[in-house]
């Protein structure tokens, strides 16, 4: 059953603070395994890549060409689809991408009075690594997630790494490989995938996987170890836990809506968190009450069960306020705000990944068809991080143009402050044209 706590309990507090470390992964215990993997794949490239395959994935590869996805594949997958399905694919795929391509920043100048120009020059990667989720379930959502926001970007090459346990690719992932024209694509998974990607691992003939620039995507412990290690190699999205969502709630909600949006969580895998905040005592009972009864119509029901009764919570407080305080803290994932009065409680809303407004627009809405990205922070860490964007797949170089007015007017002042930080050469460089502009 799910936890019930209360803020006016004498053990709240203690409470609380496990729940602010319901992201916490333990990324020592399995940092040594992972750096072997790595190094592995540094040293041996595709010969190590076809060995942890092999170990991880319940297959035995004959060379690195089994490890390709082909575009007839993923063609075929799509054409393959029932039309209800490519629609649906399609309507997500159209509003994705419009939401993101409004995200899209622009280079852009600004010419000073005195002739000086300044300005920004934004440039897309030239291969992006996207890592897709496919040990529990396969996930094409991810996929358009991650996929779209480089398409619109202007990334060159898009590589895609997939774990197939069994060599059985989903068929619906390689749909969506084809709707976001995907060229490249390997069945690798865990750490290996984005070793491969960090560090390529091409052959004496120059074929196989090059390394990239920029690697996304969510993925388990390993994963996320893996992506935290590779970082500087490449860049990297986030590190981003399990799944997770809370609800703020001021005592008027149906009481199926938020059981339904609590479970949904829940159903990703065990390690998710799926907490709810109202002042109705009532509410909550009652919340809990149809989790029980909605849990048993679940497929997923035991990995569902163990999520809500471990890492779970409906939290009591004696004010709404209390509630925004306590929900800031914990800075979720996803946050649904069903209360009478959403707008006006959202910009006292400082920390979330992805805001939910009003009783119409449950979580999984904006997994698929809303339209802005899923791919989310988690574990508290949209105190600081961001949702996956365009701009991950984009990077940014600052133009500075002098003029002969300008250089006259800032080299004095910018060698007092060379000087100062006992840089001659520095100095020197912006003094020699001060001084061949006096003769």
């Amino acid at each position: 059953m799910i936890a019930l706590l209360r803020d006016s309990d004498l053990d709240f507090e203690t409470k609380f603070k496990a729940l602010l470390e319901r992201g916490a992964m333990d990324i020592q215990s399995v940092e040594e395994r992972v750096r072997e993997l790595l190094e592995g794949i540094k040293q041996q490239g595709q010969n190590a890549i076809i060995e942890q395959v092999a170990r991880f994935d319940n297959w035995n590869p004959k060379s690195f060409e089994d490890l390709k996805i082909t575009q007839e594949q993923m063609q075929k997958a799509y054409e393959s689809l029932d039309k209800s399905l490519k629609d649906s694919l399609q309507l997500a795929y159209e509003r994705i991408y419009a939401f993101h391509s409004k995200q899209k920043p622009k280079t852009w100048l600004d010419f000073e009075e005195n002739g000086n120009i300044l300005g920004q020059k934004v440039t897309p990667m030239d291969r992006a690594g996207l890592y897709i989720p496919g040990g529990k379930a396969a996930y094409p959502s991810s996929l358009l997630m991650n996929a779209i926001p480089a398409l619109v970007a202007g990334v060159k090459e898009i590589v895609v790494c997939t774990p197939t346990p069994q060599n059985e690719p989903n068929s619906l992932l390689l749909a969506a490989m084809h709707l976001c024209g995907v060229k490249e694509a390997y069945k690798i998974g865990g750490a290996s995938a984005i070793g491969a990607l960090a560090f390529g691992a091409l052959d004496s003939k120059g074929n196989g996987i090059a390394k990239v620039d920029v690697i996304t995507g969510p993925g388990n412990i390993y994963v996320a170890t893996a992506k935290k290690l590779v970082f500087g190699e490449v860049n990297i999205d986030m590190i981003a836990g399990p799944s997770e969502i809370g609800i703020l709630n001021d005592g008027e909600a149906k009481a199926d809506y938020l059981a339904w949006d609590l479970l949904s969580q829940a159903e990703h895998d065990e390690m998710a968190s799926s907490i709810l905040i109202t002042t109705s005592q009532s509410l909550a009972l009652e919340v809990s009450r149809k989790i029980e009864e909605f849990l048993d119509t679940l497929e997923r029901k035991e990995i569902t069960a163990k999520s809500i009764n471990e890492r779970g919570a409906i939290i009591v407080t004696s004010s709404l306020e209390k509630g925004i305080e306590l929900m800031n803290q914990i800075a979720p994932e996803h946050l649904e705000l069903l209360v009478k009065n959403p707008l006006e409680i959202l910009p006292h809303i400082r920390h979330a990944g992805a805001i939910f407004i009003g009783e119409n627009t449950p979580e999984p809405i904006g997994d698929y068809i809303a339209g802005p990205n899923h791919t989310l922070p988690t574990g508290g860490s949209a105190r600081f991080f961001s949702p996956l964007s365009t701009e991950h797949f984009m990077k940014k170089s600052s133009i500075i143009a002098f003029s002969n007015k300008g250089i006259w007017q800032m080299g004095k002042e910018c060698g007092i402050l060379a000087h100062t930080e006992g840089l001659d050469a520095h100095q020197n460089a912006v003094l020699a044209r001060l001084n061949h502009k006096e003769h």
